[in-house]
């Protein structure tokens, strides 16, 4: 009996650890690295790379799926701000593992005015950290990063709260710039 209760804690625990690898966070580039290069399809076919963003500010941020609250919220909040980022010089870039068509659906649904980029294999998120790979489901976790006109990682979120997140980032991008004191802090996840 003690051998058969031994040998499942054994399977249990081998199963565990083998998911627990699967969800694993990825290694995200650190502040002031260089971003890593991308080439990837947006809704239309075009394709988008790192340096057709160089000289500019790159607000480059990865979500699970397109139409679901979370990402919905973000990517609003995102649209609803785009003019206030235009006047800070930055663009807005969305990426997640959705197949091109899906995300045209989306941005038509919500008038989205910036490209939502399709990685349908999780390569671009996971150089970013970005990936939850669940075996057969894949998924671009919640993070953003803002990439300076150089190329270099400026700002890394990895704890996301979609309700505020461009108010974030916008706060983010303007201390950057230094037109606001290092002081006046970012909202921190509760």
């Amino acid at each position: 009996m003690i051998k058969l209760m031994s040998g499942g804690l054994l399977a249990v625990l081998a199963l565990a650890s083998v998911w627990l690898w699967l969800v694993r966070p990825g290694i995200a580039p650190q502040e002031g690295q260089a971003a890593p290069d991308f080439a990837l399809s947006d809704a239309h076919g075009q394709t988008h790379r790192l340096a057709d963003y160089a000289g500019r500010w790159l607000v480059l941020y990865f979500y699970p799926r397109d139409d679901t609250p979370g990402c919905t919220r973000e990517a609003c909040h995102f649209r609803d701000d785009i003019a206030t980022l235009g006047t800070l010089d930055a663009e807005v870039v969305g990426v997640s593992v959705d197949p091109p068509e899906s995300h045209r659906a989306f941005a038509e649904k919500f008038a989205l005015p910036f490209p939502l980029l399709s990685d349908p294999r999780g390569r671009v998120a996971a150089a970013y950290g970005s990936l939850l790979n669940l075996g057969l489901w894949r998924f671009a976790r919640r993070h953003t990063f803002i990439i300076a006109p150089d190329g270099r990682i400026a700002r890394r979120f990895d704890q996301v709260q979609p309700a505020h997140h461009a108010r974030d980032v916008l706060a983010a991008l303007r201390r950057l710039q230094g037109r606001i004191p290092d002081t006046d802090a970012v909202h921190q996840p509760d």
